[in-house]
């Protein structure tokens, strides 16, 4: 059997020059993050299958490495299908972890608790630029915490960071999806429709207005479910407070403080921040996790066509666990993508100087060196 020398696929080694611009980083995230007071966790890398197949991680479920069982554990005569060999995986993010992790602690941790967790994650996805199947993974996290001050933190807390690595000019995209779901109520559509609704509005951005209502028509929805939705983004597109025209026109369908909630947020963040960023209401801003149940947010920058962070609150997934609801909500940096991109600038580390190399000619006399001859 011949050796291969090239990573698996979708890996990557990673050579002195950006481990250096890695290390910078994680170097900023510990200090800027640790200021605002989040405490650096750890969690393993591997976790129990049934934790990751719990119907919360969406689509990322579908690409998790899962880990054999070992020894007599595994007996493949019996076996009747994959689930009866295997028995764990490795983590396709790190939220899932920090609720066990949280379920399992909770008694000897501070209330709130705002955590920070860094720590590669796997899935076995389609590689493309700035993503691979191992990856790392940043996120902070403030679980016990209901109120708006917990959003307001972390957004606070993120864009600091991105400015302190000398990002400047991204937009932070905000959205509920309580106003998700009343838009969708608004115009027609049944309740047990609106994740579908919601994966087609999620393609807005590639495919325009036209193009989601085609999609729509696709799934054979009701043709006056779709004109009322069209009608409704349309008379979003035209307003300058698209917060306010929500308000007053989705009326008994938006759950109280939904949309005042979302102007807190933009409002306080807009007065308080101090990266050179603007946080702006996006109304076609899904997020693809089924596990979040209320403000969902994302982070982009003109340099990667996508986005470079994203998060929101998920107020549902500690209870799966302790059987109590527990207010919880986190935002994730996409780590390796801001190191794609600084790496493509030059990025320098600051203080970093120059190597300087010395030969010395063999023989040559220490009295000549000290000529600097």
């Amino acid at each position: 059997m011949e050796l291969i020398k090239k990573p698996t696929t979708g890996m990557k080694d990673i050579l002195p020059e950006e481990e250096i611009i890695r290390d910078y980083v994680i170097d900023e995230i510990k200090k800027t993050y640790g200021r605002f007071g989040f405490s650096h966790i750890d969690t393993p890398c591997v976790e129990h299958i049934e934790n990751l197949c719990s119907k919360q991680g969406g689509d990322n479920e579908k690409l998790i490495f899962k880990i054999l069982k070992r020894g007599e554990k595994l007996n493949l005569e019996s076996a009747n299908n994959e689930n009866d060999l295997v028995d764990s995986g490795l983590r396709y993010d790190l939220t899932v972890p920090l609720a066990r992790y949280y379920s399992n602690n909770q008694s000897v941790l501070p209330q709130p608790f705002k955590a920070l967790q860094m720590g590669n994650v796997w899935r076995a996805d389609r590689p493309q630029k700035g993503r691979f199947r191992q990856f790392m993974q940043c996120d902070i996290d403030i679980l016990g915490e209901a109120s708006n001050l917990a959003e307001i933190e972390l957004v606070l807390a993120t864009t600091t960071l991105l400015g302190n690595v000398g990002f400047n000019g991204f937009k932070v995209h905000i959205n509920d999806r309580k106003i998700l779901k009343a838009m969708a109520s608004y115009a027609g559509f049944d309740e047990a429709d609106f994740d579908q609704v919601f994966i087609l509005l999620d393609k807005m951005d590639k495919i325009g207005l036209d193009g989601v209502c085609e999609e729509l028509a696709d799934y054979n929805f009701d043709e006056k479910c779709i004109a009322k939705y069209r009608e409704l983004f349309e008379g979003l597109s035209a307003q300058e407070n698209k917060l306010e025209y929500v308000k007053e026109v989705l009326g008994e369908f938006i759950e109280d403080g939904a949309a005042d909630n979302l102007l807190e947020i933009i409002d306080t963040v807009n007065a308080s921040k101090g990266a050179d960023c603007e946080i702006v209401f996006d109304p076609t801003l899904v997020r693809g996790m089924s596990y979040y149940t209320g403000t969902i947010f994302e982070i982009e920058m003109a340099e990667l066509n996508c986005s470079v962070a994203g998060g929101g609150r998920y107020d549902k997934m500690i209870g799966k666990f302790t059987g109590n609801d527990t207010p919880a909500c986190g935002f994730s940096i996409g780590f390796e993508r801001i190191i794609t991109i600084l790496l493509e600038r030059g990025f320098k580390v600051p203080g970093t100087e120059e190597k300087e190399v010395f030969l010395v000619e063999k023989g040559m006399s220490a009295d000549r060196l000290g000529d600097g001859q």
